[in-house]
């Protein structure tokens, strides 16, 4: 066939994508349809019902946009931050600082809450802050990609409600391989990404919209600097009334597979995916430590999803982490920022998630060492 590209099938263990199972691969082939046509109504109302099991809400707004992790990012601040309004993000990592970047981008006034990266945030420097500033949003990163920490929510919420605040959350590599849990949090603001545990490919970003915040929304007093990512004009074409108008057009085909991975999620079982999850990391640090790796985080603040591994002194982590790809099409992640050049970051995702290729990754370590 003239042109056609077929890449080396390759083993994903890296921060994202993740492999995904052939069930979703289906799916994704699946003839597409028009993106008003009922059928895709229909398969949307599914999919957005799915995702509030998910992310466990009941938040009626909760939908996938269409983009990337990043692009739920700046949906879930192009539409509540405007001109001058404060923000306060807790910044122990990559996405943290991003957050804060946008932020700024948006005219917010930004305070950043810097902590060391592999650690969880300390929430009485938190509440101190929020109380000193009174912010209109607090944004923490749940499942910190760059470094491997999961960030416990209990009780952030009270900090931000308490100060008058809204309370946002990166769930981007927690939902599907850690608790989420946005009812019980209280969290007023989740975006997330679909091609970590959900093990979808990338270019949706699941989000959910608290009642809350879906208020303070209404109460803007300038227009959404965005129209590709208006809550108010997506609404129209992603709500729950009869009559749809077009917005824009929705990638029909990465809803399919969207709708095939919940499918899969629900399935299994969200409590049994999270053990899986554990499981995999667990091995994987078991494996690795005779060869003189070490995990960064502590182990009660581990992303079991997306476990983090400090390498042995003296070796070129690049070199080693390009002869994994090249000689076994196995893929790991270098680190950022302060851990680049001595971190891997090593994701057991979704399908990706077992103990089989935790055993799969420590056993071309040697060979390529």
């Amino acid at each position: 066939m003239t042109n056609a590209f077929f890449p080396t099938e390759k083993l994903l263990l890296g921060p994202g994508p993740s492999n995904v199972s052939p069930r979703v691969l289906a799916a994704l082939g699946m003839p597409p349809i028009g993106h008003l046509d009922p059928d895709f109504i229909e398969l949307m109302e599914k999919v957005k019902v799915l995702l509030r099991q998910v992310f466990g809400t009941q938040n009626e707004v909760t939908f996938p946009v269409s983009g990337t992790g990043s692009a739920g990012m700046e949906f879930t601040l192009v539409n509540w931050i405007e001109p001058n309004d404060k923000v306060l993000v807790a910044i122990n990592g990559v996405f943290g600082t991003r957050l804060a970047n946008l932020a700024d981008r948006l005219g917010a006034q930004t305070t950043r809450l810097e902590f060391p990266w592999g650690d969880v945030i300390d929430k009485n420097q938190l509440a101190q802050k929020a109380e000193e500033i009174k912010p209109k949003i607090i944004c923490v990163v749940n499942g910190e990609t760059s470094t491997g920490v999961y960030q416990p929510m209990d009780g952030l919420a009270k900090i931000a409600h308490e100060n008058g605040a809204l309370l946002l959350a990166d769930c981007v590599t927690s939902l599907g391989g850690m608790p989420v849990e946005l009812d019980a949090w209280d969290v007023d603001l989740a975006y997330s990404g679909t091609q970590k545990c959900l093990s979808c490919p990338p270019g949706l970003s699941p989000v959910s919209v608290s009642p809350r915040a879906l208020e303070v929304f209404h109460q803007r007093k300038n227009p959404v600097p965005s129209f590709y990512l208006d809550l108010g004009e997506i609404l129209k074409y992603v709500g729950t009334g009869q009559k749809r108008a077009y917005h824009h057009t929705a990638p029909v085909n990465m809803i399919f597979g969207l709708h095939a991975a919940l499918c899969e999620v629900m399935e299994e079982g969200i409590l049994e995916r999270i053990e899986r999850h554990r499981q995999a990391a667990a091995r994987l640090i078991e494996k690795v430590l005779s060869l003189g790796f070490e995990p960064v985080v502590e182990s009660e603040k581990r992303l079991h999803p997306l476990t983090t591994l400090r390498l042995p002194q003296g070796v070129d982590e690049a070199a080693l982490r390009s002869a994994l790809l090249n000689k076994h099409q196995v893929e790991v992640g270098g680190g950022l920022g302060p851990f680049a050049g001595s971190v891997w970051r090593c994701g057991l995702m979704g399908v990706n998630a077992t103990i089989r290729n935790a055993d799969t990754l420590a056993s071309c370590i040697p060979d390529v060492m």
